[in-house]
């Protein structure tokens, strides 16, 4: 961390010692001079500032619960008077996989990850065998790393104990701005569904992700199978957010999916990317402002692309058919999703109940939608621009006068469509209830 060392008076300010109380956990760093013993008869001019660098290097306890380490940091003026700086930190013991610098492919036969202690990966994961992620579990991803899953993949997250993947910077990039908020801090989360990859295993696979956060990488989820002409795996995602990613978000491949109350936000390509399967999107939030802000803190420009893309074209996969049940397709460009089929009318995906950022959607199956109009004026969220000097985040929960609320389909009746029975949207990702007639669009119900 830094801070500064402001002199507020008109003359100079001599310093001519400075010393911590215990000097074992913290390493100080001040004017360049790293060893406090050293500093003696710093001048510091009349109305200036220096920076102060501390870090802190707290030693393996091979406990699983934060430690806390603190000591004091003293100046002691010329003029006799001395102020005190308190140290505070905490740090813990992580499960490392791989070291810094040295980039390679781990191949694991299984892998369970635990909330037992955080995970901190620097390499590639080759899982040849099933993923499993219990609730509680941390994995912190260095630059570069990402995990390659082969077989069946469980997130078992629970709404009061998320899975969360992200990158391993906690610091901060600019000093209102952390580095959770930059995307591209690691790769991404792959499921490669091929054929001939671990053949013991039964197809068709499942995949499943229960409130399980996968934050800022270059890919979030990428779903790909080789298989064009048999079963399809399937992906089901429940109380899930996939945000702020320099590519994609969730990208699906010849694999069936069924999302409810999942938010996908934030992508500087297409949040959501199908081509090939049964896509099914219920009571879930695609909202598109990456980069939307005035601070340039990504890597890379939003590209001119849609929030949603359906590739229905090939003749040579699986037909496509993507439907939108009480959801929310969105974003600060002017048309959010993209269809390419042959002929719009006979395009068999259904959409209902939603919010939508584009034309008049033509399809035989599309209705009861409430479209954007340039006129609007009404938010649709509480906040879609970062304000950073306001410690203001993107908030994609619906404002008080959203277009999106009560324009959903009685839970009841989505329930009766077949297959969709057993879905979990009688409540929101915030666990509150969906009991009107008309729920609100979205995996965010309202509060009045």
């Amino acid at each position: 961390m830094q801070m500064k060392l402001y002199n507020r008076n008109a003359n100079a300010l001599l310093i001519d010692r400075v010393w911590m109380d215990e000097g074992k956990a913290f390493k100080v760093n001040i004017d360049g001079e790293p060893k406090l013993s050293q500093i003696s008869d710093l001048q510091l001019d009349g109305g200036d500032s220096m920076y102060v660098f501390v870090r802190v290097y707290i030693d393996p306890t091979d406990v699983n619960n934060p430690v806390l380490v603190t000591d004091n940091l003293h100046f002691h003026t010329s003029n006799g008077a001395t102020q005190t700086v308190h140290l505070e930190a905490y740090g813990q013991d992580v499960e490392r996989i791989g070291k810094p610098g040295c980039k390679r492919t781990n191949k694991l036969f299984g892998m369970t990850f635990t909330a037992d202690k955080p995970y901190l990966i620097f390499d590639t994961l080759d899982i040849q065998g099933t993923t499993t992620m219990k609730a509680g579990a941390k994995i912190y991803m260095h630059q570069g790393a990402c995990i390659i899953a082969h077989g069946k993949v469980e997130s078992q997250g629970t709404a009061e104990n998320h899975v969360v993947l992200c990158g391993d910077r906690l610091d901060r990039l600019f000093e209102h701005v952390p580095y959770r908020f930059a995307s591209g801090g690691w790769d991404g989360l792959y499921i490669a569904d091929a054929t001939q990859d671990m053949p013991r295993l039964p197809l068709p696979r499942t995949y499943t992700f229960s409130y399980t956060d996968i934050l800022s990488g270059n890919v979030g989820l990428m779903c790909v199978s080789d298989r064009t002409n048999t079963t399809l795996s399937t992906l089901t995602m429940n109380g899930c957010r996939i945000h702020n990613h320099t590519a994609y978000g969730l990208y699906l491949y010849h694999v069936n999916a069924v999302v409810t109350n999942t938010e996908i936000s934030n992508c500087a390509l297409y949040c959501v990317y199908s081509e090939g399967g049964k896509h099914d999107f219920i009571h879930s939030t695609v909202a598109s402002y990456f980069g939307y802000t005035n601070i340039r803190i990504q890597s890379t420009a939003k590209e001119a692309t849609s929030a949603v893309y359906i590739d229905n074209l090939s003749k040579k996969q699986p037909e496509t058919v993507v439907s939108f049940y009480n959801s929310i397709i969105t974003g600060y460009l002017a048309n959010q999703l993209v269809v390419a089929t042959p002929i719009d009318r006979y395009y068999p995906g259904t959409f209902l109940g939603n919010y939508l950022k584009t034309d008049s959607l033509l399809f035989e199956h599309a209705a009861d939608n409430v479209y954007w109009h340039a006129s609007d004026t009404a938010e649709v969220f509480v906040n879609d621009f970062y304000k950073y000097k306001e410690y203001v985040y993107y908030d994609f929960h619906l404002d008080t006068i959203s277009p999106a609320i009560g324009i959903g389909q009685e839970v009841s009746s989505i329930k009766a469509l077949p297959g969709f029975d057993e879905l979990p949207i009688e409540t929101d990702y915030d666990g509150i209830d969906r009991l009107n007639e008309r729920p609100d669009a979205g995996c965010y119900q309202h509060l009045p």
